[in-house]
């Protein structure tokens, strides 16, 4: 029974990222390369993504992506791969991040 009574103590990781993207001239172009962005780290980083801000803007966005861990090192080490491989996507460039661990 003690075994149950031990609580398993997790890190909560939380990246949001303000976005431009000089190529969107529509709101399509724009959700074009935010859906292959998200896609993408959701598939490569097992990592939760939503937009969440500036959804009518046509070149600006705001996404949070969010990783769930049993050790801080892992969660650091995945969000930090995350906006690296954001940096590096040549469609979209990092305006403004910030990161916190829960």
């Amino acid at each position: 029974m003690a075994s149950r009574d031990r609580y398993v103590i997790m890190q909560i990781g939380l990246l949001q990222l303000e976005l431009h993207i000089p190529g969107a001239h529509s709101l399509k172009d724009k959700r074009q390369v935010l859906q292959s962005l998200i896609e993408t780290m959701r598939r490569r980083f097992n990592v939760s993504v939503a937009e969440v801000g500036r959804q009518d803007a046509w070149q600006h966005a705001e996404i949070a992506v969010a990783t769930v861990a049993n050790e801080r090192r892992f969660v650091d080490e995945v969000l930090s791969r995350v906006e690296s491989f954001v940096e590096s996507e040549p469609r979209a460039e990092i305006t403004g991040a910030t990161s916190e661990i829960l």
